[in-house]
């Protein structure tokens, strides 16, 4: 007797295996520096033979979770999917941030490779999924914190290789920070500028940051996360004076941290990261922001081409996304996966995926 669709669909295997990504070149924040991604590969088996795949990007600063942490946990997942139906992915990942609150990188590998499965055993690319809003974004880029020398270099290095934005990682000292973001400008004049505070500064010193800036002629477009993530009332504090966006990233995991900022009119803009929420908190995250008119922006942690590509599929699928930052593939040296979207300088086509992310290890 041939096999029913819920057969089909049926969860038979779990893996997770360590993957270790080299950078380009070690990549400073206000949080720490980074010379290799220590992220994990997630396979989800269903019966009829479809895998799916997702990468977890764990960060001990952001998150407190590590590669071990995440393949821990990705082992102990496997009892609640053991011979579950993958197209009941919403219930499946509802289940897992009820067990699993606090490994949200290990929950989203787990989901995405859940409902890769899913979605190429029934034949549809998760852009279409998601709402088929798009088929393309286009990425800023990030530079991190260095002399200004090198911050110049990298700028008109990607303005050259048809950047439209770049995101200056900032959060020192007031003045180490209006070098860097100076040296940007000149090196990429035609570019817009975010700020990504990554938490190091009171609001004091982030107004005194755009107030000094805005001498200099620099408005950036958005300044995100100045200050430290439970300072809800100093992110105000910010959003009230500032003079431009503000966004709060860190501040925001769940889709209850996402509407309490809402109703204090803390932010003007929240970036959605899978790697904090998960993919089905991720999407009611973004139902909040656009119920309430707050700009959404699209951010990842050092993800390969694999989380890159999920993200690209999301954002592309619900459409409205005012800021991507999906740029972390541009900044490894090498990457084991293929496939997901084609690359046109920093806009990433999603259209010739038939189906899932569309993503395959090439090892």
């Amino acid at each position: 007797m041939p096999r029913t669709q819920t057969a089909a669909t049926q969860v038979v295997r779990l893996e997770a295996e360590p993957l270790d990504l080299p950078l380009l070149e070690p990549f400073t924040s206000a949080t720490g520096r980074v010379e290799r991604a220590r992220n994990v590969l997630v396979r989800v088996t269903l019966a009829d033979g479809s895998v799916g795949l997702g990468e977890a990007a764990p960060s001990a600063e952001g998150g407190g979770e590590t590669q071990e942490t995440a393949l821990a946990a990705v082992r102990g997942i496997w009892p609640l999917l053991d011979g579950a139906e993958a197209a009941q992915w919403r219930t499946l990942a509802c289940r897992l941030q009820t067990s699993f609150e606090h490994q949200a990188a290990a929950r989203t590998a787990v989901e995405v490779a859940l409902l890769d499965a899913f979605t190429r055993s029934v034949g549809i690319p998760l852009w279409r999924f998601f709402g088929g809003a798009c088929t393309r974004i286009t990425t800023a880029i990030s530079i991190p914190i260095a002399e200004p020398g090198h911050v110049r270099e990298l700028a008109e290095q990607y303005g050259e290789r048809g950047a439209m934005t770049l995101k200056i990682k900032v959060g020192t000292t007031i003045g180490e920070d209006i070098e860097r973001v100076l040296a940007a400008q000149e090196g990429a004049p035609d570019c817009d500028l975010i700020l990504d505070g990554d938490q190091g500064y009171t609001p004091a010193t982030a107004i005194q940051l755009i107030t000094t800036l805005a001498e200099d002629g620099v408005r950036p477009i958005l300044f995100e996360q100045p200050v430290h993530r439970h300072d809800l009332e100093g992110l105000r504090f910010v959003t009230e004076r500032a003079g431009v966006p503000v966004g709060a990233d860190e501040a925001v995991r769940t889709a209850a941290d996402a509407l309490r900022i809402v109703r204090m009119g803390a932010a003007n803009a929240i970036t959605v990261k899978l790697m904090k929420s998960g993919l089905v908190e991720a999407l009611d995250i973004a139902a909040v922001c656009r119920a309430a008119h707050v700009q959404l922006v699209a951010g990842a942690m050092l993800e390969s081409r694999l989380g890159t590509a999920v993200a690209a599929h999301l954002c592309a699928g619900l459409g409205g996304f005012q800021f991507v930052d999906l740029d972390a593939p541009l900044l490894l040296e090498g990457d084991p996966f293929a496939g997901g979207y084609v690359e046109d300088g920093m806009t990433y086509h999603v259209d010739g995926v038939a189906a899932g992310h569309g993503v395959t290890w090439r090892g």
